[in-house]
């Protein structure tokens, strides 16, 4: 019999790791697949000479680009618009914090201002704007008076507990005001590979803002870091000998680069470029102007029992997509109807202008799973926006879709309070403006047609009353894109999300919850209401309740 006591052990050693550059830590764990070196023996044997030299070998002569994503790197972007921090976080792999519109007053946030043709649309558009944010201030002042007066204060509730909670269910309707030109700030963390395809993405943006962020991104990781340790080194060196100043400087106030190699060659996608001019043109084709059918909130779309080609029409359809204003379901009829070599070379169209080392876009992604194409204001949209378990597709802003008025169950309704008045009157203002600056413009017998209300009054939907695109205009890129920051977040806006069933269950349970906004709870409950049609067996397994159930407004 063998002598136990003299087997080998396998002692697993695990730590974490601190204060190593990203590209540095990035090269140490990579060459776990091809040195027997431990990370802390490859830390101490490296230099920013040498993870240099490996990464511009294996990474952009070889195309390892997992490389990138070992090196995560930090940022704070702060004093950009929501329409830019929305293009900005439109990442499946991002992680990262914005402030928050329910919880911090944006009056004094300032906004962006594009660089107009003319001074006069320059001065239609700041008149606008200092009007939405004028609104802004007077609709959350006068809901919250309307909301004490609904729900007095519990002897035993805290005055300022009791405004504080009373205050964020006012800013949950004043944020409808807030135009896409709002300044806000945001952390993010991203990996090097994900900041690469972020760079590149924002440097091919139609809008001069969101271009300029990718190139301040990119000199950002490329140039010096900002060190949160320097100011205690610096007092602790001063406290040393004249002598020994110098050195320790050098050491630890040393320049910290935190990607300067992985995203020096980023350029904009000339793919991505090519490949929506081609295919906005074949959605234009495709649809010839027709008016946009009238759907719900919530559409959950699936191939006819039996369908040929499926798969094909559902990859035509949503490459089409993103490049125009139509539904899904209304895109996905108009592409069935084609022959299937039509068909084929709408798809053909999106790998037609592929790179070496180029991405298939997201489209390819989202003919899968459950599809659910969400009509739904700006703001509740942003909110869903953070769910990256899913593929998302994004439609361009318009005011073809109308706008959300924040009338939610069990509080005052807007259109009943005192301020109604001033919210509508500032959204006629934003849609007349929008259109003024060039906006894709739309068609209607009387502006009230614009509004859409969850409340217990009839508010004319759109379609109703020949709402329609002007003709000739519902191509995105006849518009002027600039047009788009003076649209307030209660501005309807479509997208595609395509998830698997887990995602559906997470998404309904979670954002159904009564302490969420109103609207993206009742896009929750839509979904789950989407799912029980068409598979009732699959969601007896949704733990949800009834969002249009009461709830106490002094619990969040």
């Amino acid at each position: 019999m063998s002598d136990e006591r003299n087997l080998p052990t396998n002692e697993t050693e695990v730590y974490a790791i601190h204060g190593a550059d990203p590209e540095a830590l990035a090269y140490a764990m990579a060459k776990y697949s091809r040195s027997a070196l431990s990370l802390k023996e490859s830390l101490r044997e490296i230099s920013s000479q040498r993870a240099e030299e490996f990464l511009n070998t294996f990474y952009f002569q070889y195309g390892h680009r997992s490389i990138a994503d070992l090196a995560h790197v930090a940022f704070a972007v702060e004093k950009l618009s929501l329409l830019a921090a929305i293009e900005l976080v439109d990442e499946q792999r991002w992680d990262g914090q914005e402030r928050s519109t329910r919880y911090q007053n944006f009056r004094k946030s300032g906004y962006y201002t594009p660089q107009f043709a003319s001074e006069k649309d320059r001065e239609r558009f700041a008149k606008t704007a200092d009007a939405l944010f004028v609104a802004y201030e007077q609709v959350g002042n006068g809901m919250l008076e309307e909301l004490k007066e609904h729900t007095p204060k519990p002897a035993e509730m805290d005055e300022a507990a009791y405004t504080r909670t009373l205050k964020a269910r006012a800013f949950d309707m004043a944020r409808y005001l807030l135009p896409l030109a709002t300044n806000t700030s945001l952390g993010q963390i991203t990996n090097a590979r994900t900041l690469e395809g972020q760079i590149s993405r924002l440097l091919g943006s139609e809008h001069a803002e969101v271009r300029r962020l990718g190139e301040r991104l990119k000199e950002a990781a490329s140039g010096s870091a900002w060190n949160n340790s320097h100011a205690g080194l610096q007092r602790l060196i001063e406290e040393l000998p004249e002598s020994a100043r110098a050195k320790a400087s050098e050491v630890l106030l040393r320049e910290v680069k935190v990607s300067p190699t992985l995203v020096k060659y980023t350029t904009p996608s000339e793919y991505a470029k090519q490949s929506a001019a081609e295919l906005e043109q074949a959605a234009n084709e495709l649809l010839r102007g027709a008016e946009i059918a009238s759907k719900p909130m919530v559409d959950l779309v699936g191939p006819h029992a039996g369908e040929r080609y499926a798969l094909e029409i559902d990859l035509a359809a949503s490459l089409l997509y993103p490049h125009c204003h139509y539904s899904y379901r209304q895109i996905r009829e108009a592409v069935a109807a084609l022959a299937f070599g039509r068909i084929e070379e709408i798809i053909a169209l999106g790998t037609k202008h592929r790179g070496r080392h180029d991405e298939l876009p997201r489209a390819f992604s989202a003919a899968q799973g459950f599809r659910f194409d969400i009509l739904m204001d700006i703001g509740g949209f942003r909110d869903m926006h953070r769910h990256r378990r899913c593929t998302q597709l994004l439609q361009k802003y318009t005011d073809a879709h109308g706008y959300e008025v924040p009338d939610f169950p069990s509080q005052p309704a807007m259109t009943k309070s005192r301020v109604a008045g001033v919210f509508s009157g500032a959204m006629k203002q934003a849609f007349a403006a929008y259109e003024s600056l060039g906006g894709c413009g739309t068609r209607t017998d009387g502006a009230e047609k614009h509004a859409h209300s969850s409340a217990g009054v009839h508010v004319p939907q759109f379609g109703e009353g020949g709402v329609q695109l002007q003709r000739g205009s519902a191509s995105p890129s006849k518009a002027n894109p600039d047009a788009a920051y003076v649209l307030p977040l209660a501005t309807r806006c479509r997208s595609l999300f395509t998830m698997d069933f887990a995602e559906a269950l997470y998404i309904s349970e979670l954002r159904s919850g009564v302490a969420g906004h109103w609207s993206y709870r009742r896009v929750a409950w839509e979904m789950y209401e989407a799912v029980k049609r068409a598979h009732p067996e699959l969601a007896r397994h949704f733990r949800i309740k009834d969002v249009y159930e009461p709830v106490d407004l002094l619990k969040r």
